[in-house]
């Protein structure tokens, strides 16, 4: 797993400044590391497969975010990796209130 975290050109760091160039703050939970690992494992693909994993997880998120503009946070959670569920988006509460307050949603 810190193949992914600790380098100083990891997959994490990479997807963390390409969503930032949208002022998105992009999270991975522990969980969903391990599930990256482990699909990379499973298929055989060891370290050389974590990027095709890392890109089937992100590549709708990654589209789907620079339309969100109420989205300011994206947490990547073990249930996006497995089950292709949406990430937990912090969003604005809303445009009359101040950037500083934020929200959190599911969806």
């Amino acid at each position: 797993m810190k193949i992914l975290t600790q380098p100083k050109n990891a997959l994490t760091k990479q997807y963390k400044k390409l969503l930032a160039m949208d002022r998105v703050e992009l999270e991975f939970d522990d969980e969903a590391l391990q599930e990256i690992v482990a699909i990379a494992k499973k298929r055989g693909t060891g370290a050389r497969g974590l990027r095709s994993v890392m890109e089937e997880v992100m590549l709708n998120i990654m589209y789907s975010l620079p339309t969100r503009k109420e989205v300011v946070g994206c947490r990547i959670t073990a249930d996006v990796v497995t089950k292709k569920a949406e990430p937990v988006y912090k969003k604005r509460k809303s445009s009359s209130t101040a950037d500083s307050e934020l929200q959190e949603s599911a969806a």
